[in-house]
């Protein structure tokens, strides 16, 4: 339970944060000596595309955050046995990074309206991300060749389950960054495709963070640090 309930804080701390960067808070009509234009402040309100994201974002969060509290009381069972962690792995986080360095590059660049910066840094992140997922899956075979396998034991279930959850969400917003890279190629402006771009580097900042989340725990870092806020919450 404390590994959802911290998995949960921090989504909603980055939440916050996120929501506070988009002046959602302000109260321009509260504050004396300005002329606010109402038309011109609705105009420039969060427009309806992130919000959807920032709840598809809660969404999932959610379901991963159910995950992490599974796993983290299962393994406690005492039919658990912990599969080896492919090394495999820590080449594909790299890789995972450096798609979201990518994307957050084309959004730069979109803002800057330089839209060959922004064409680069889609395509690098589109190759980056297909990598990745390259890499989850022959990481998958290594496990499988040396015997472990999806029914063998609850945490090779919980591992290919996992994994699994995470690469069908990363093939979701590959779909949506394609779309975004084909309007580019078709000749559309920065500023046409700029909210698009942030949303796909949102996107992926978010998955970034999931799959760290989901490394500690797999490969066994996070275990200390969830029984030291098991003894701070109990």
């Amino acid at each position: 339970m404390s590994a959802i309930i911290l998995f949960m804080a921090g989504i909603a701390a980055i939440a916050g944060w996120w929501l506070s960067q988009q002046r959602l808070t302000a109260k321009p009509w509260l504050e004396e000596g300005l002329n606010v234009d109402f038309r011109e402040q609705s105009t420039s309100s969060l427009p309806p595309a992130k919000i959807g994201l920032g709840v598809f974002l809660a969404v999932v969060g959610s379901l991963f955050a159910l995950f992490i509290s599974a796993y983290s009381m299962r393994m406690n069972l005492v039919d658990w046995r912990t599969l080896p962690v492919p090394a495999l792995l820590w080449f594909n986080t790299a890789v995972l990074v450096l798609s979201s360095v990518a994307l957050q590059w084309a959004y730069m660049a979109a803002r800057r309206d330089d839209i060959d910066g922004v064409i680069v840094g889609l395509c690098a992140g589109g190759a980056s991300a297909v990598t990745f997922l390259v890499g989850q899956l022959l990481a998958w075979r290594q496990l499988s060749g040396a015997g472990y396998f999806l029914a063998s034991n609850p945490a090779n279930s919980f591992f290919y389950l996992i994994t699994a959850m995470h690469g069908l969400h990363l093939m979701g917003g590959l779909v949506a960054l394609g779309r975004t890279t084909a309007k580019v190629w078709r000749g559309a402006e920065a500023t046409q495709i700029r909210l698009s771009v942030e949303l796909c580097a949102i996107y992926w900042h978010f998955l970034l963070v999931v799959w760290l989340v989901l490394l500690g725990l797999l490969t066994g870092w996070t275990d200390n640090f969830i029984d030291i806020c098991r003894q701070l919450l109990s």
